[in-house]
């Protein structure tokens, strides 16, 4: 149990490290431009332990985003995001996850509440070598 404590506190540390020094935190954030052109930038990032292990979620948001890009767009766009942004945070972060999850919505909203207005996209990958790896479900 201590372990588990002292993990909490450090990712709590480590997410406002992450903040205050990542030019893509969400504050006044620069966006990162993905593959298709859109900008997204970082509206918060989230971890959690559900039944299969450590999982970082990394909530982007672009105002240009309309949900009907192409699969292979979407696809291309979230790796990007996995891969070039989120794997180049792990060490920073803490522990390594068991999977990661990226998002893309039109605008900010409460992580687990679902809007009707909300457009969004999300994929799960796990790490593989130190790369993402699509989680097809």
């Amino acid at each position: 149990m201590r372990a588990l404590m002292a993990v909490c506190a450090l990712l709590a540390k480590t997410s406002w490290a992450l903040a205050q020094d990542d030019p893509h935190a969400p504050q006044g954030s620069a966006p990162v431009v993905v593959p298709s052109g859109l900008e997204v930038t970082l509206q918060e990032m989230l971890w959690d332990r559900p039944g299969g292990g450590l999982v970082y979620r990394f909530r982007f948001v672009a105002p240009a985003f309309t949900g009907d890009e192409s699969f292979e767009t979407q696809s291309t766009d979230l790796e990007f995001l996995c891969n070039g942004f989120a794997v180049e945070r792990l060490a920073e972060i803490g522990p390594m996850p068991s999977r990661i999850v990226i998002s893309i919505a039109d605008e900010p909203s409460e992580f687990g509440v679902f809007d009707a207005d909300v457009t969004q996209v999300f994929e799960s990958y796990s790490l593989q070598d130190g790369a993402c790896v699509w989680e097809m479900h």
